[in-house]
């Protein structure tokens, strides 16, 4: 066999880190993994493979292409974090912060086709040179830095309006999240208005909770109840207008809007993520 178990236990890791970043699922991840290991453990070459990682790599990013068209074909979308068993959410949660991956770049990369994801990820992540992914496409290497580029301009954001006021907009806003984060009420208590209001539709509360709460100390103290929502925060535009996507694991829950005014946070918005919103979002510059 060519490619030995001491060869695939040794790449297993990067393996994953790689399907997990084009499928953005850790159990999906490991799927594509372990049908790459019985697409090796069923070759009958017996010549030595000169680079066991990168074969297997090249053997992974197929199988990934693979579901990544599959899903297409299938009409599938992203699925929202409430729709995903929390066994695989807090998996999906487990990986993106040991591995301190981009909440917010895989959320952005559901926008691309399975080839610009794949020569994304692979290309730009890991550094995967052009002809071992064009192989992978079953394309040249020319189609190959296409599908790359063309990536990098799905993912890249236009230029923000007005991006002095908005800069000091998002140090009010930033500065609220952080204390948010941790649960420091007194922090919350001065950044908002004596007036301001929390606005949440209530398909993402719990049952019989109030949906909007107005004043400083009780939106303070209403938001420390949701302090892990608020750690699977990403900064993105959202229909161009920035936001913040809830996002646990990578997965799609919520967009929250902070208004602000006067140097302080007067107004906090909550809505279930639509199809929309992934599709228009966008990186902050």
């Amino acid at each position: 066999m060519p490619i030995t178990v001491e060869d695939f236990e040794a790449a297993r890791p990067q393996l994953l880190s790689v399907a997990h970043r084009m499928l953005g699922s850790v159990h999906d991840a490991q799927d594509a993994v372990q049908t790459a290991w019985l697409r090796a453990a069923a070759g009958r070459g017996s010549q030595r493979i000169g680079n066991p990682a990168g074969w297997l790599t090249t053997v992974t990013a197929r199988v990934c292409l693979d579901e990544l068209r599959a899903r297409r074909r299938r009409g599938e979308a992203p699925l929202r974090a409430d729709a995903i068993p929390a066994v695989q959410l807090s998996a999906d949660e487990a990986v993106l912060r040991a591995e301190n991956v981009s909440r917010a770049l895989l959320v952005l990369l559901e926008q691309l086709t399975p080839p610009q994801r794949v020569a994304y990820v692979l290309h730009d992540l890991f550094a995967v040179p052009f002809d071992q992914i064009a192989q992978v496409l079953d394309g040249t290497v020319p189609s190959a830095k296409k599908h790359a580029s063309r990536a990098r301009q799905r993912l890249r954001s236009p230029a923000l309006v007005e991006e002095s006021r908005r800069a000091a907009d998002r140090e009010i806003v930033e500065a609220f999240l952080a204390a948010a984060r941790t649960g420091d009420t007194r922090a919350m208590i001065r950044l908002l208005a004596p007036d301001s209001v929390r606005d949440a539709d209530a398909a993402l509360l719990p049952p019989g909770a109030r949906t909007v709460v107005t004043g400083a100390t009780a939106v303070a103290t209403e938001t420390v109840r949701f302090a892990d929502r608020i750690r699977a925060i990403c900064p993105l535009t959202v229909n161009g207008v920035p936001a913040h996507l809830i996002a646990p694991g990578g997965h799609p829950l919520a967009v929250l809007h902070v208004g602000t005014g006067g140097g302080q946070v007067t107004r906090i918005t909550l809505r279930p993520v639509r199809p929309s919103d992934v599709l228009t979002a966008r990186a902050v510059p």
